[in-house]
């Protein structure tokens, strides 16, 4: 089901994703979309302590925490700071259930944790992999893992047993959207044994726009046009998600793939009252 409350360790990321939607939120600090965005991070050092709090409420209800709803929690700088398996070591404590948006591979440091947390309270590990094509890979997603890396690292996260599964996000048009892509992206996804796929396409909101068509105009001119025609708003036309959703929903079914919100259970029937003889 989808999250209640969302954890984000840091501000700014590394990876530097041209894409990023949170680009635009070091406006708030007076730094720019651009450079500053990945050159300039802040870590939320007083999170443990705050998180802890907030847990110890009575009335927290163990209700579901997103991390990494805005910027990476497994980016290089947790490797000093370890701030995100802090986080995951409260939830464990306090019985609470987790999903995890990423697109590094630290991940896989933390994996005694994410057991435990699988077994107390439930946790789902969306590795975010919008394509493996590579070329597209290193324009768009300068300083992350090769998606072939955190595939691997998904697979070894089911390997024991972690519900884990590849979110494809965003999707660009006209390139990880095109169809041989859809389809490329998830049989890899099969292949590494993913418990779902969900896909996910670009949207451009203010200052991350203007970062983006920047980025195209250098990257790939031939589809300048094409995006402002598409792009008229910060969601392309409904047509056209419905469209790569009909795809990306037959190879899902066609793989085996689920969702990354399964439906609700079904509650067990009531036990039938056995009529005995008087």
């Amino acid at each position: 089901m989808p999250f209640k409350w969302s954890l984000n360790p840091y501000r700014g990321c590394a990876h530097g994703c041209h894409y990023c939607f949170a680009r635009s939120t070091h406006a708030f600090l007076e730094l720019d979309a651009d450079a500053d965005f990945s050159g300039v991070l802040f870590a939320k050092t007083n999170l443990p302590d705050a998180l802890a709090a907030d847990l110890s409420r009575r009335s927290w209800k163990r209700e579901l925490v997103a991390i990494g709803t805005a910027t990476d929690p497994y980016q290089p700088i947790e490797g000093q700071h370890r701030l995100t398996r802090q986080a995951l070591e409260l939830l464990v404590r306090f019985r609470t259930p987790a999903s995890i948006v990423t697109k590094g591979t630290m991940l896989v440091r933390d994996l005694d944790v994410l057991e435990r947390l699988a077994d107390v309270a439930g946790v789902t590990v969306c590795h975010s992999i919008p394509t493996v094509d590579e070329a597209i890979w290193r324009r768009t997603e300068p300083g992350t893992p090769p998606p072939r890396q955190r595939l691997r690292a998904m697979q070894r996260l089911r390997e024991r047993g972690i519900r884990a599964g590849v979110l494809m996000a965003p999707l660009l048009p006209g390139l990880s959207a095109r169809p041989e892509a859809l389809e490329a992206t998830a049989r890899a996804a099969a292949d590494h044994g993913a418990a779902f796929v969900s896909p996910i396409v670009l949207h451009l909101g203010p200052g991350v726009r203007e970062h983006f068509m920047d980025f195209l105009a250098r990257a790939y001119p031939e589809l300048l046009v094409d995006y402002w025609r598409l792009y008229a708003g910060k969601y392309v036309p409904r047509r056209y998600q419905d469209d790569v959703y009909a795809r990306v929903r037959v190879l899902k079914e066609r793989l085996l793939l689920g969702d990354r919100y399964p439906a609700p259970r079904e509650p067990p029937p009531e036990p039938a009252q056995l009529p005995l003889p008087l």
